[in-house]
């Protein structure tokens, strides 16, 4: 294709720097979960191919030694192609293999290692990109997403602990409702939590069934019958993750599913981590005008303008990310639409909004369980409101009928009176209406036995 002039202190070589002259594109380079994920893949590549006898010991320890250096995050500015390039990712692989190369022929005093016939034995980028994608998402999820959340479950536990003696009205339709604890709307999210941990593990496992071994097209050609599988034992070894051979390389590495299927538990994820902060942020809108039923900590001055003025803003940086992750889900989604033939051709593209989804989540649900659930106090105003509560009447429909008890609920809001006022003028004694209507009593499995002609 002619020469081309390469920087004179990069570590690459010619087919790397025609992918940064072809690509000038957005700048955005492969993170470095990516780029780790990658060279540790070339590493278990040679590893295998040592103990095959498909590479010299000596070449394969230096090709090795290599990867492993570029795993660590020293060279990452040797790996300059934009995303928005060849959709299989095959110039990000050649570079992999071009700086892998010079640094093990380096390590030799010079001898020549093969970006391709070396670097690149028993492997095409067909099988170590797609491998890549998913290996770097399963690392971010069990380093990054998985500890978050457990640190989130366990805020959203502590506070319902904290909460439980606190009874405020139950809302549903954002009408009041019959009471219930704060502890019990914390336990409530705790257990959302807890599903999410369960979705990320599941969104993991769909990872770790990986591609490598299928080469160009799913068939093999070129690689050891043996090298997929115990490349993948060398990976699981590498990560301390269950990385293990696809069973049908045709299907592995001719679609995104296990991406698409990953992403959609992610998306679960972020949009039960949606409800939660929502939730906070409307118990805490005021502190007078609105609920005012937690407290949210200070955490910075809200307002330009407005002195004293408080703002939600940890909610709000969480429910910014959740947008952010419902966007990479018709990214990753509408790059299936690449998946053609025996390749899907968008697989930069998905590698990098399924990492950015994992990690920004882990990031903001770390930080809203640190800077708002771990600092979030009960107010005075939910217990308040509770006597002068409407749908106390729910309590009295076993002993006087739904209908009686929907008349008195109409009558208190017309009147202004309380159900309890007006449940006494119809003769129920006081100390059974003590009894029926005990706001604590109405948060537990029961019933209120008997009827009165009141």
């Amino acid at each position: 294709m002619g020469e081309v002039e390469v920087p004179a202190n990069a570590l690459y070589g010619a087919s790397t720097q025609r992918a940064v002259l072809n690509f000038p594109i957005s700048g955005q380079r492969f993170p470095r979960r990516f780029l780790r994920a990658m060279a540790l893949i070339k590493q278990a590549a040679a590893e295998t191919n040592a103990e095959l006898g498909l590479l010299d010991r000596a070449k394969a320890d230096a090709i090795a030694a290599a990867a492993r250096e570029v795993a660590e995050g020293g060279l990452d500015d040797q790996f300059p192609i934009d995303i928005y390039q060849t959709g299989s990712g095959t110039s990000t692989n050649t570079n992999f293999n071009e700086v892998i190369a010079h640094l093990a022929s380096e390590r030799l005093g010079g001898a020549k290692v093969h970006p391709n016939d070396d670097v690149n034995r028993c492997q095409s980028s067909n099988d170590t990109i797609p491998t890549a994608l998913q290996l770097a998402a399963a690392l971010a999820v069990e380093e990054e997403l998985l500890p978050a959340l457990d640190v989130l479950r366990g805020s959203l536990a502590a506070k319902a602990e904290e909460f439980w003696p606190v009874v405020k009205t139950g809302r549903t339709h954002l009408q009041d409702a019959t009471p219930i604890r704060l502890g019990q709307e914390f336990r409530g999210y705790a257990g959302q939590v807890e599903e999410s941990i369960r979705r990320a593990r599941a969104a993991q496992g769909e990872l770790l069934t990986v591609p490598l071994g299928g080469t160009a097209v799913g068939t093999g050609i070129n690689a050891h019958p043996e090298f997929a599988a115990r490349a993948c034992r060398r990976l699981a070894q590498l990560t301390g993750l269950g990385i293990r051979e696809a069973g049908n390389h045709f299907h592995a590495q001719a679609s995104l599913d296990a991406v698409i299927a990953a992403h959609g538990g992610i998306r679960s994820i972020a949009l039960a981590l949606w409800k939660i902060a929502s939730d906070v942020r409307l118990m805490g809108t005021g502190p007078r005008a609105g609920l005012g039923e937690i407290a949210l900590p200070e955490t910075q001055p809200g307002s330009s303008i407005m002195p004293g003025k408080v703002n939600p803003v940890i909610v709000e940086s969480l429910t910014m990310v959740v947008a952010r992750v419902i966007g990479n889900d018709a990214t990753i989604g509408f790059s299936q639409t690449g998946s053609l033939l025996e390749l899907n051709v968008m697989m930069p593209v998905a590698a990098v909004a399924l990492l950015e989804s994992v990690e920004l989540l882990g990031a903001s649900a770390r930080n809203f369980a640190v800077r708002a659930v771990q600092g979030l106090r009960a107010t005075d105003r939910g217990p308040q409101l509770v006597e002068q509560g409407l749908m106390l009447a729910t309590a009295l429909a076993p002993v006087i009928g739904y209908d009686e008890a929907a008349k008195l609920a109409k009558e208190a809001l017309r009147s202004g009176r309380t159900i309890r006022e007006l449940a006494a003028e119809r003769g129920i004694a006081a100390d059974r209406l003590d009894t029926i209507l005990d706001p604590a009593r109405m948060t537990e499995p029961g019933l209120e036995g008997g009827r009165t002609s009141g």
